[in-house]
């Protein structure tokens, strides 16, 4: 409600560890007890940070694959998930899991507080010092006011009843008690040109990277203002701000939001082409080499690699990870303790598709359903490509600490076969494996959990996102004035998973002159490297794929044995889904439409 706004967002800070004052019953008038308002922060920087802060704490990002669950990738176990409900019928402007109006909202209105004070605060008393900490600021709250309008654009953005492309309010100035709330909808257009400037103002201010400099290595801009001491400068950008938004991170936003704003739900009415949202890829991944800069571990390095993960100090990432949250404590089981199988006492709720599995290609490339593929349909997991045993486990598979075998079969003897025990047992015959710790202990009685990290943005997503726009814009081999093109992409990021190495990856050569097969492929291999990572459901809506794929029937596998011993592996329904086509656009929040005359809802929705 947006009237609540900023009382909500004010509760949020007084969760922030960062800052140490009352609550308030209001933001512009706080209660007695607290005598301090806003303009406390000017002198004081702890409070001016504090209050910031919450605009990191309210970022979009999740580990966990919610939004999946609503797609062909996934189906859960949990008869009341909230995604379950919306794909099989219920999702309505009153009942939405993907909304994201309140919290973006809210993170916005605590950004442009921010941004109204940033420039009266007393940062620091060396002059210089304080030009620093302001720009640093400034940045970011620029840049994370661009990313928190790119999410709440990507949910409620829409066509409306005239069919006008629509965005939602554009909000660069605090809100308070007697604001205006009554406010239209901006165009689509106009939104994208607002994170745009706002991201283009970050880009002037912030550093590429955070990091310590020596006195020598102090940038240009900053040197010209009399800045000669690097312990000046790392007092501001130096490691102690690793892991904050920057530059390069700036940089994948913009490519994230250019292809969102070019691709066919969008393009229209966006004034953003693909040759544009490939060039904004191109930034990103020039800055690391291109196709060589492709982490050979990057496909899963991130959650396997133990010894990597408790060796990675703050702020610092793989290879594979430009930016990330940060790192779990050494007792953390989570996402173990949700998805691990039943047998080892996890609750087994992210079930992946047999749609999503047959997704997976044979180890020389060719999809399944493609003679060459040799595949063996009473076999099915053998000679697969290695990416399906990563992020899945399938009947047979090993999981956890004691690298127990997974029987999803029928003929199994524990709470792990297919549909044995609602609510805990996977309804399709599969477990989620992908970002989860297999050396996690559940048994009660000798319970231990590893240390988790969480990407918010990895290299190969921006590497499928150049792929993706290259070939539409350029063709598969066109590379627009880069050194590399769509083809040479899914080429490298197949070879890194070890698909069509026998054969020079056949299939692939057999489909790089063609856009629209090579469009099939380079969306698959964004279905399998993304898989899990809440992609998909804005992917397909993106993409405005017939209706009939936004239904698609999720299926699963049972697997008996035959009187010889044989495995005998039958398709199974298992979960129907309902969408309308005017689905393709969430709503704008019932309550928010209803209250307020000038905000227009999306077509369809009531």
């Amino acid at each position: 409600m947006k009237k609540n706004i900023f009382r909500a967002a004010l509760s949020a800070v007084a969760l922030s560890s960062l800052i140490c004052f009352s609550s308030c019953d209001d933001l512009l008038n706080p209660a007695k007890e607290n005598i301090r308002g806003l303009d406390a922060m000017d002198k004081e920087p702890s409070y001016a940070q504090g209050f910031f802060a919450n605009a990191y704490i309210l970022l979009p990002y999740s580990s966990s694959p919610g939004s999946d669950l609503a797609t062909d990738d996934a189906v859960s176990n949990d008869i009341d998930n909230g995604y379950l409900k919306m794909a099989t019928g219920s999702w309505t402007s009153d009942n939405d899991p993907m909304s994201q109006w309140q919290a973006r909202r809210n993170a916005i209105q605590y950004i442009n507080i921010f941004l109204e004070h940033v420039d009266k605060v007393e940062w620091a008393k060396d002059e210089n010092v304080k030009t620093m900490f302001r720009d640093r600021f400034k940045g970011e709250a620029y840049a994370l006011r661009a990313l928190q309008l790119f999410y709440l654009l990507r949910a409620h953005a829409g066509v409306d009843a005239s069919g006008n492309l629509m965005g939602v309010p554009i909000v660069t100035h605090s809100e308070a008690g007697g604001s205006d709330f009554n406010t239209p909808r901006s165009t689509f257009a106009d939104c994208i040109d607002s994170i745009y400037a706002d991201a283009n103002r970050a880009l002037a201010l912030l550093p590429l990277d955070y990091g310590d400099v020596s006195d020598d290595e102090i940038p240009a801009k900053y040197r010209s203002l009399g800045v000669t001491h690097g312990s000046d400068y790392n007092r501001v950008c130096g490691d102690v701000a690793k892991g904050r938004i920057s530059t390069r991170i700036v940089e994948a936003l913009l490519a994230q939001v250019s292809l969102f704003a070019a691709s066919p739900a969008y393009s229209n009415g966006s004034g953003i082409s693909y040759d544009e949202a490939a060039k904004r890829a191109a930034v990103v991944l020039n800055r690391i080499g291109g196709v060589s800069g492709l982490d050979p571990k990057g496909y899963n390095q991130w959650f396997t690699d133990a010894k990597g993960i408790k060796d990675l100090a703050n702020g610092d990432n793989f290879k594979e990870v430009l930016w990330r949250g940060g790192k779990s404590g050494s007792d953390d089981h989570g996402m173990e303790s949700d998805n691990y199988p039943p047998s080892i006492y996890g609750k087994g709720r992210v079930n992946p598709t047999q749609n999503l599995v047959d997704a997976f290609p044979a180890l020389n490339g060719y999809p399944i359903t493609d003679a060459a593929s040799n595949y063996d349909p009473n076999n099915p997991y053998e000679n697969r490509d290695p990416r399906l045993a990563a992020y899945i486990v399938v009947n047979g598979s090993k999981i956890g600490s004691g690298n127990a075998e997974i029987i999803t079969g029928v003929y199994g003897t524990n709470k792990d076969v297919i549909n044995k025990e609602n609510g805990y047992s996977t309804r399709t015959g599969y477990y989620l494996r992908k970002s989860l710790r297999a050396d996690c202990n559940l048994d009660p009685s000798t319970t231990t959990g590893q240390e988790h990290i969480s990407p918010r943005i990895r290299y190969t997503e921006i590497f499928l996102d150049y792929a993706e726009a290259a070939n539409e814009a350029y063709g598969p081999t066109g590379n627009g004035g880069n050194q590399y093109s769509a083809y040479d992409v899914i080429k490298a990021i197949r070879q890194r998973a070890g698909i069509g190495l026998v054969n020079n990856d056949a299939y692939l050569e057999s489909v790089k002159n063609d856009k629209a097969k090579m469009r099939e492929l380079i969306r698959n291999e964004r279905r399998l490297e993304l898989c899990f990572e809440n992609h998909r459901f804005y992917d397909l809506r993106r993409w405005k794929v017939d209706l009939s794929k936004l239904n698609e029937t999720a299926k699963g596998v049972e697997i008996s044995k035959a009187d010889d011993g044989s495995l005998l592996f039958k398709t199974v329904k298992a979960e129907e889904r309902s969408y309308k086509d005017y689905m393709y656009y969430g709503p704008i929040p019932y309550q928010e439409a209803l209250k307020w005359s000038n905000l227009t809802q999306n077509a369809g929705w009531q």
